[in-house]
């Protein structure tokens, strides 16, 4: 199912969210005007709203909380990117310039702090608390996990365990808080919350695992970036490779990684020896385990063109090209 299709039971409520949304980022500062106009011009997908609103509708139908957890993810996850590309120095954002490489990192995080305040006004001036604490929540898990990567990737001693922590709080986390926020702002049924709070966080797993395999590269989405190991960032096909490898191999591995990051024959090499032992078929069965667990948690929902949009959402966001 495309995009546009998954979209069609809420088409309605997104022509709203879209106004909703660019009036939440104008700002009577020229400058910050100017980038908030930048931004929106080069949104992504928006798939984090799809979600709030899917998970809205399963129950009852949308109304402005919904409309306003949806907006404050979407600000968020700006928020969130743009300091990204300011912790990465990254100077590209979905084949665009990023703020920072426009408007240098300073004023790069201030716009991201921006985003970030108003979010939260937006959940506080409609007394929305309960939205905003699971958000905050999610902020919060977002730091962790980031921090714990950056340690971790300075030792090289990531396992299975450490690594589903750090993407369940870098990456899963926003999903999560989009699913069960949209759920909240229809039903306030704790146990239906929890749910698609997990659901959220197994589909971000899913999400995540596939972001690792892209950087090996397949026949699916061609050419290997290597941009993970060069950052020195154990993801699951290199730690379950590691797992089960020589001592010999090991070592090789943790010397490549370590002090041949920024070696493009020797990140060949390592990326063809993940391939070749296996790393990208187990990271691959782990996704499609996840991805298989999220849907599974909705077979008590009725089913409805809502409940098949949503699934058809997770097959989009597991499966994608790029």
């Amino acid at each position: 199912m495309s995009i546009k299709a998954i979209k069609e039971p809420i088409k309605s409520e997104l022509q709203d969210f879209e106004i909703l949304f660019k009036e939440s980022m104008s700002s009577p500062v020229p400058l910050l005007d100017k980038i908030m106009y930048y931004i929106v011009q080069r949104k992504g997908k928006q798939i984090r709203p799809l979600f709030v609103y899917l998970s809205a509708k399963l129950y009852q139908p949308v109304n402005e909380a919904t409309h306003i957890a949806a907006s404050l993810i979407e600000l968020l996850h700006t928020a969130s990117l743009v300091h990204d590309d300011v912790v990465d120095d990254s100077h590209q954002r979905r084949g665009f310039f990023s703020i920072n490489a426009l408007w240098k990192n300073k004023i790069a995080v201030l716009v991201g702090d921006y985003l970030f305040s108003k979010g939260m006004l937006l959940a506080l001036d409609k007394e929305e608390y309960k939205i905003l604490q699971i958000f905050s929540r999610a902020v919060k898990k977002i730091s962790e996990g980031e921090l714990l990567q950056i340690e971790k990737a300075r030792k090289l001693n990531i396992n299975e365990e450490v690594y589903y922590e750090i993407i369940k709080g870098k990456t899963a986390s926003l999903i999560a808080a989009a699913c069960s926020t949209g759920a909240y702002s229809t039903t306030r049924d704790e146990d239906v919350l929890k749910t698609m709070w997990d659901f959220g966080e197994k589909v971000g797993v899913a999400y995540q695992i596939k972001d690792d395999i892209f950087d090996y590269g397949s026949a699916d989405v061609g050419k290997p970036k290597g941009i993970d190991i060069r950052d020195k960032k154990m993801t699951l096909p290199l730690i379950h490779v590691l797992a089960k490898a020589s001592h010999a191999d090991r070592r090789w591995i943790l010397k490549v990684v370590k002090k041949h990051n920024n070696d493009p024959k020797k990140v060949a090499e390592l990326i063809k020896y993940v391939h070749e032992h296996g790393g990208i078929e187990y990271a691959s069965q782990i996704m499609q385990q996840y991805k298989q667990e999220a849907i599974g948690l909705l077979d008590k929902v009725a089913d409805s063109d809502v409940k098949t949009a949503l699934i058809e959402l997770v097959d989009f966001v597991v499966e994608r090209k790029s």
